[in-house]
């Protein structure tokens, strides 16, 4: 079975955790209904291999047209003011397009023409499928088919690491790809940063220490925010991170298939927008790390050197961090020991998508890909962050050094986390 077949199939495992009457639904508002995405994988497969690749007469145009581009609205525009299922075809329809769709790649992912696009279809697919799970999550577990959870993963019975600062000596960020493999264009090319000493860090903020914040009243406090922000908190009247409830006294956290007790996930990383990150680390005193201070912090060496991963250049694996849907959660902070990085940083890697201070643009000398070239051009409008390092749903294949993911600021809904650093003294 090629990669991209398995894909699939994982992609269909996920498609089968929410009921079909729910397909229609949009539980994130500024997205499309999950059908768009029955129809938007197959398509871009399509059109990028089937019909761009290798030339093949198109056998639904409308459906290639139809679910080509996603979308990705300002994070605080309103969202659509009335059902709009009415433009979606039949699940019947889709689902015959998906398969013929398949039916006709199948037999030609062997063929030297579409070698080099096999691999950014691959990506663009397991890509989504985190997408899907945040997605879920937030739909109303009436409306999911929680599954048996996957294959139980001990967890790691060293003791966490102690909350601490580690000094990161000055030095260069080595930042991108090189030739040779697939990478995203906005991966390219490969560039040194120099970083000045700073302070990170050791562990990411947790539940417990943004309850803190929010508890001492971070949300009221106008300094903490960039006019930006403030303006947003204030519209939508936010007094906690999304995915938190409050009844009572009794305070919850959401999951992927449903509520658990505050106290449950009290030591996981705090999952929270870019704003209320850089909100927290304000009221802290500190700051989000830089993208170059992330790399040099996970991947630089004390001696000099460059390291695969944060822990070396072994291939991830469940003792260096929650990666690849071993688990439907996060862990607590600090669970995985081995995963250290040269300099004593934990869980870069792993567990949550880590924000950095930095504006989603290109590397000097970008070059878009010739096959899929709005990918990332049509994001660098300093609106988006970029963030690093993967979480408990990111695909193994998506662990490299070089990988960037981007969103807005206010978004709520991505599995991420972050830590505080600070400037040398």
């Amino acid at each position: 079975m090629t990669e991209l077949t398995a894909a699939w199939e994982r992609t269909d495992r996920i498609f089968g955790f929410v009921e079909e009457e729910a397909l229609l639904a949009r539980p994130i508002p500024l997205r499309q209904p999950f059908l768009f995405y029955v129809g938007h994988l197959p398509a871009f497969a399509w059109n990028h291999l089937g019909r761009g690749a290798l030339g093949l007469p198109s056998f639904a145009p409308e459906l290639d047209a139809l679910f080509e581009a996603g979308i990705d609205p300002p994070d605080d525009a309103d969202p659509p003011r009335q059902d709009d299922a009415a433009v979606w075809p039949p699940l019947g329809r889709v689902l015959a397009f998906r398969d013929r769709v398949r039916s006709e790649l199948g037999a030609a992912l062997g063929d030297p023409a579409v070698a080099e696009i096999v691999p950014m279809v691959l990506e663009h697919e397991l890509m989504h499928q985190e997408t899907l799970l945040y997605m879920l999550q937030q739909l109303p577990a009436a409306a999911k088919r929680p599954p048996a959870e996957p294959a139980a993963v001990p967890e790691s019975s060293a003791v966490s690491p102690a909350r601490k600062r580690v000094r990161v000596s000055a030095g260069p960020a080595h930042l991108g790809a090189g030739p040779g493999g697939f990478c995203w264009d906005n991966e390219r090319p490969e560039n040194d940063v120099h970083t000045d000493a700073f302070e990170i860090d050791a562990l990411p903020v947790t539940h417990r220490e943004f309850r803190e914040f929010a508890s001492a009243g971070g949300y009221t406090v106008p300094r903490l925010w960039t006019e930006d922000a403030w303006r947003w908190i204030q519209q939508r009247g936010r007094v906690m991170p999304h995915g938190w409830r409050v009844a009572g006294n009794d305070w919850s956290v959401a999951t992927l298939f449903g509520e658990v007790p505050f106290d449950d996930a009290a030591l996981w990383p705090a999952s929270v927008s870019h704003c209320e990150a850089q909100a927290f680390a304000a009221w802290r005193g500190a700051r989000l790390p830089s993208e170059a201070e992330f790399h040099r912090a996970a991947f630089a060496t004390p001696d000099g050197g460059l390291r695969a991963h944060p822990w070396g250049d072994a291939a991830p694996a469940p003792e260096h961090a929650n990666l690849g849907l071993a688990r439907f959660r996060p862990t607590p902070a600090g669970s995985h020991p081995l995963g250290a990085s040269a300099f004593g940083v934990h869980e870069l890697v792993g567990n949550g998508w880590e924000w950095t201070s930095t504006r989603f643009r290109p590397f000097p000398g970008f070059r878009p890909m010739e096959r899929y070239r709005g990918y990332s051009a049509n994001f660098f409008d300093e609106r988006h962050f970029v963030l690093l390092g993967g979480s408990w749903a990111t695909d193994l294949r998506l662990v490299r050094r070089s990988f960037r993911n981007w969103f807005q600021p206010h978004y709520p809904y991505v599995f991420t986390k972050f830590r505080c650093a600070y400037s040398d003294r």
